[in-house]
């Protein structure tokens, strides 16, 4: 069940490399914070539509906090800010512009 303290991620549920990540995400939440639906699920296109997304563009990952939102790079990163371990520490990657952060995410 979602709560106020659940982060929601969305992933493209047909990328491989995604579900892996999702997985990694899974095995290193020791909070319990986050949940996930994949973007073609009807629970992402709900998330899709009520932040204002194309709902046919699956190339992107986003994270939903609240009513805040994060997408590509910037979701990673404040993803991997609440893992356990050394992935935390890619977090710091913040501080590097989105435009060149984007690029190697893609």
């Amino acid at each position: 069940m979602i709560n106020e303290k659940h982060k929601i991620v969305l992933f493209d549920g047909i990328c491989n490399f995604c579900n892996a990540s999702v997985n990694f995400v899974i095995d290193h939440d020791k909070k319990d914070l986050y949940k996930f639906a994949s973007l073609q699920s009807s629970i992402g296109q709900k998330y899709l539509k009520n932040f204002d997304f194309t709902l046919d563009d699956f190339d992107t990952f986003i994270l939903i906090d609240g009513d805040k939102f994060y997408t590509s790079s910037t979701a990673a990163l404040m993803v991997a800010k609440d893992l356990d371990g050394i992935t935390k520490y890619l977090y710091y990657f913040i501080f590097i512009p989105p435009l060149f952060r984007d690029i190697i995410y893609k």
